[in-house]
């Protein structure tokens, strides 16, 4: 007889999707489970990319500092295109990252097999280790309406084979409230559920090679866009001494499978060392060797699609590129799987608390997979210029240097991560206004995107810290309260902030209203630390010492200062930004505002009182 289990949710797939899922899962106390086709991990190649915003989200789990050790970053890029006189030049550089906000400028290379280490590790640490090898063979979700309706049944029901250690095969079935299918660009998940992905597969076809060069090129250490006659070829540095190559082919090269629409490796007689050919037709008159054997390589066509939607009775959702599939040019595979769960796992967690109506899991589809459509039409976009013939005397009509450039730097901040903005009245029965009414108080920080980095000083002890690191990915809403200048003399502000307290306080008020453990605060006074107690505060906006900053310079004067003006606050006003669990914002209030904070979270939060 089959063995049975339950669990509060399943996770197919252990990539940077799943592995981000339930690792984010565990530390908020849900009895998660995680598995494996594979029967271990991926040991080189894959993915290796990580924009700076995702190394932010990492930052929050108190992952980054590994991946930051471990990795390599790219700091700058270099552009070659055709030299009248044969071969290619560097056309220019400049910064990898553009984005004048990234906490991180710069992206972190690590191929895909040491930065799933980076999660395993952690969730070990947690007690939650990966079930594999196992082979899903049935997926049955209930179609009874009260029990979808109710986040406490188990309305999921996956029958698979496990590989048991003496070589059997033992058939389980388990039970889950929820399942998070992760299991990639041939989804099972999807495939089983009937969902349908919209897009094309481009003629585009690229080769990838890891391996240690032996090379005179110059740029061999910066991310590199070469265009040349021969075709074009990326460079991206990546740990040690490893360099990845993106090598552009044509179709004579590469047999396709009509019927798959993938690379036909089998009839295909291209290798790593043809791979290795073509790119030193590219790199001309600059030499590359291989110093050593080959790391990991692969061919590919580019995929440009996005599936129709992204859950069934938010019972059952998909993630990563199980959802959407494009080209890797723009390091974008990986940081969009592993934001994808980010967004989902607070939701999931304050839903199975019974913190929250079930009706907040709508919100992941409307959110992921606007944001993964916006992808694909970038990619597009970028994926053309990258793989369209260079600008030279014969071709007039090739991408010139100043276009790719004007792309390249267009694109930065949605390359990035650091321009996702989720729209307004993502939340159900939500009116906009609710949302947006008051954004004028924070000019420069916009509702619907991450918030912004900046260094604070700690009115204890002038300590300085940058404020990401005050707002860790703990499941909690965070209300970031900017009271203003509430120095010596400011009478008129110090009342108005003593009212927002006792707004705060009430026994009926927002504080109380809800299940306790959903807000933390975190109170930022235009003062210098010459003038200001965190004592002087009243207690509900210094629940702890540690919670009280300055907008001032640290005692040396090396860093903070003027983060009113990066937030757009006026001093004499103040504001509330109220931070979402993933990190983004979600609504701004005036110091008076405490009834729109209410009406916000009554919309999907579940009172106690």
């Amino acid at each position: 007889m089959p063995t049975e289990s339950k669990v509060d949710v399943l996770v197919l797939g252990a990539g940077p999707a799943g592995l981000m899922c339930a690792q984010g899962l565990k530390r908020a106390g849900v009895n998660v489970r995680i598995i494996d086709k594979r029967p271990k991990k991926v040991a080189a190649g894959q993915a290796d990319g990580v924009q700076p915003r995702t190394i932010e989200v990492l930052q929050s789990y108190g992952l980054a500092e590994r991946l930051l050790r471990e990795g390599n970053q790219m700091h700058m890029v270099a552009f070659y295109n055709p030299s009248p006189n044969g071969g290619i030049e560097r056309t220019g550089r400049t910064a990898d990252i553009t984005a004048p906000s990234a906490r991180y400028p710069f992206e972190v290379t690590l191929h895909q097999g040491a930065i799933e280490a980076i999660f395993l590790d952690s969730m070990r640490e947690l007690g939650l280790e990966v079930d594999r090898p196992i082979i899903p063979t049935a997926l049955e979700l209930s179609h009874d309406e009260n029990e979808l309706r109710d986040p406490q049944s188990y309305p999921v029901t996956l029958k698979h084979l496990d590989f048991g250690s003496e070589g059997q095969d033992d058939t389980e079935i388990v039970y889950a409230k929820f399942v998070v299918g992760a299991d990639g660009a041939h989804s099972w998940v999807r495939k089983t559920l009937g969902i349908i992905m919209d897009g094309e597969q481009t003629d585009y076809i690229w080769g990838v090679v890891d391996l240690i060069p032996s090379t005179n090129f110059p740029d061999i250490r910066n991310r590199c866009a070469i265009h040349s006659s021969n075709g074009s070829c990326m460079i991206i540095p990546r740990e040690g001494d490893k360099v990845r190559l993106y090598i552009q082919l044509s179709d004579k090269d590469v047999v396709v499978d009509k019927a798959t629409g993938r690379v036909d490796k089998e009839k295909t007689k291209v290798g790593p060392e043809e791979l290795l050919e073509v790119a030193r037709k590219s790199f001309s008159p600059f030499t590359i060797e291989k110093a050593g054997e080959i790391d990991w390589w692969t061919i590919y066509l580019i995929g440009q699609r996005v599936a129709q939607k992204f859950s069934v009775h938010e019972r059952v959702f998909i993630a990563g590129d199980a959802c959407h599939t494009h080209s890797p040019k723009a390091g974008q595979g990986m940081n969009a799987s592993m934001n994808d769960t980010h967004n989902l796992i607070w939701k999931m967690t304050y839903v199975l608390r019974g913190w929250a109506d079930i009706s907040l899991l709508r919100t992941y589809e409307f959110e992921r997979r606007k944001y993964a459509q916006d992808l694909i039409a970038f990619d597009k976009k970028f994926s053309a210029l990258f793989s369209g013939k260079p600008r030279t005397e014969e071709c007039q009509d090739g991408v010139s240097h100043e276009a790719f450039l004007e792309a390249f730097q267009t694109f930065g901040a949605f390359s990035c991560g650091i321009g996702i903005h989720y729209s307004p009245s993502s939340i159900p029965s939500m009116p906009n206004i609710t949302e947006l009414k008051h954004q004028s108080l924070t000019s420069h920080q916009t509702v619907g995107m991450r918030i912004l980095p900046h260094v604070f000083v700690r009115a204890a002890d002038a300590r300085p810290f940058e404020i990401q690191d005050l707002l860790p990915a703990n499941t909690k809403w965070k209300l970031v309260v900017f009271v203003g200048d509430i120095g010596p003399g400011k009478i008129k502000q110090i009342e108005r902030v003593a009212k927002l307290a006792d707004d705060l306080g009430k026994s009926t008020g927002l504080l109380k209203r809800y299940e306790d453990g959903v807000f933390e605060i975190l109170t930022i006074c235009a003062t210098v630390k010459e003038c200001l107690n965190y004592t002087d505060l009243p207690e509900v906006l210094r629940p702890h010492w540690s919670r009280v900053l300055l907008d001032d310079v640290d005692m040396f004067g090396r860093t903070g200062g003027k983060g009113y003006d990066i937030y757009g606050v006026d001093p004499s006003q103040g504001a509330i930004i109220v931070v979402r669990p993933d990190g983004y914002v979600g609504t701004v209030t005036p110091l008076e505002g405490v009834k729109d904070l209410e009406t916000y979270f009554d919309t999907f939060l579940i009172r106690t009182l």
